[in-house]
C-alpha cells in the first residue's frame, strides 16, 4: 500500500510540475532571448496589439515615432498629394524617426505596422535601416482594414535579406489569447 501511495504521489508531483511549467510558459515566454517589440502606429490600432504582444512575450516595447507625426489629413488615402500617398508612391522615401532602439541587445524583434498600399509604411524602412540588425530574427505583425500581411512581409524580406525573417501574422482584433497562441506556435 505504501509503495502504491509513494508511486502515486511521485506521478502527481511530476504532473503538477509539468502543469506549472506549461502555465509559466503560457504566462510569458520563458526564453533566453531578449525581445524587442518595435512598432509604428499612426492611429493607435497597431500600438494596442504591440502592447499586448510585449506583455505576452516579456519584450521591451519601442514605438517607431516619426519626427513629424501623421495628421488625419496626412492619412487621407484618397488624396494623391497627402503625405502618406506621396511617401508610399516613392520607394526611396524614408521619413525621419525620433530615436533609435538599441538593437545590439535584442535577439528577436517583433516588427509591427499598419499595412499601407499593401506594404509596410516607409517609416518602417527608416527604422530597419537605422540599426545594424544583421543576423537578428525579425517577426513581422500587422494590422489592416483589407490587406493580408503576405505582400508587405515578402517585400520587407526582399529588401532586407541579411535578417532572419520568420513568418508574420496579421493581428486584426487580436485578443491576448490569440496572441499567446501565435507566440506559442513560434516556439521561441
Amino acid at each position: 500500500m505504501y509503495k502504491f501511495l509513494s508511486v502515486w504521489l511521485s506521478v502527481v508531483g511530476l504532473a503538477t510540475a509539468a502543469c506549472a511549467q506549461q502555465q509559466q510558459n503560457m504566462n510569458g515566454m520563458q526564453s533566453d532571448h531578449k525581445i524587442l517589440v518595435a512598432y509604428f502606429s499612426a492611429t493607435g490600432t497597431t500600438a494596442r496589439v504591440a502592447e499586448t504582444l510585449a506583455d505576452v512575450t516579456g519584450g521591451e516595447l519601442y514605438a517607431i515615432t516619426p519626427v513629424e507625426p501623421y495628421t488625419s489629413a496626412d492619412l487621407d488615402w484618397h488624396d494623391s498629394q497627402s503625405r502618406s500617398s506621396v511617401e508610399m508612391n516613392d520607394p526611396a522615401s524614408r521619413p525621419a524617426i525620433r530615436a533609435k532602439a538599441g538593437s545590439a541587445d535584442y535577439d528577436i524583434i517583433f516588427l509591427g505596422y499598419p499595412i499601407w498600399w499593401d506594404l509596410a509604411p516607409r517609416v518602417v524602412n527608416t527604422f530597419l535601416e537605422s540599426l545594424d540588425l544583421s543576423g537578428r530574427t525579425v517577426i513581422p505583425f500587422a494590422t489592416s482594414g483589407s490587406s493580408s500581411i503576405a505582400n508587405s512581409a515578402a517585400e520587407l524580406k526582399k529588401s532586407y535579406p541579411a535578417l532572419k525573417w520568420r513568418e508574420g501574422r496579421l493581428l486584426n482584433r487580436a485578443t491576448e489569447k490569440t496572441i499567446r497562441e501565435w507566440v506559442g506556435k513560434l516556439g521561441l
